[in-house]
């Protein structure tokens, strides 16, 4: 699992992980049921504290992306696949809408815009 936690960010490292872990999970590459790293040995790769690592497992736990099993560890929970779906194109909206805003400020047209995508689109 990579996750890359960056001191100099304004985003509090807790938040950091459980964004990155999130994402994984919404894009993927952790799968329901995935054993997750144990809250020690993610703080030691990470070379942070525990506590900070349990906060972000905690709240990802709060908003149902990991289930813990006592004696066993943390895993994936199982995820609804309409939700991810959801999740999702919240992503893509969010990264249009910073696309657009940037092409307003250049002063490119809906047209030109739209054709911008269309070759992108086209290329994959």
């Amino acid at each position: 699992m990579d996750i890359i936690v960056m001191n100099t960010s304004e985003i509090p490292i807790y938040k950091q992980i459980e964004e990155q872990i999130k994402a994984q999970i919404i894009q993927g590459g952790l799968n329901s049921g995935d054993l997750m790293p144990s809250i020690r040995n993610l703080a030691k790769e990470l070379q942070i504290s525990v506590i900070t690592v349990k906060k972000a497992y905690d709240n990802l736990e709060e908003q149902q992306f990991l289930t813990t099993v006592g004696g066993k560890g943390t895993f994936v929970a199982p995820q609804d696949q309409q939700f991810l779906r959801e999740k999702k194109l919240n992503i893509i909206e969010n990264k249009i809408s910073e696309a657009i805003t940037e092409a307003k400020m250049l002063g490119l047209s809906f047209e030109e815009i739209t054709e911008i995508c269309r070759i992108i689109y086209n290329e994959k």
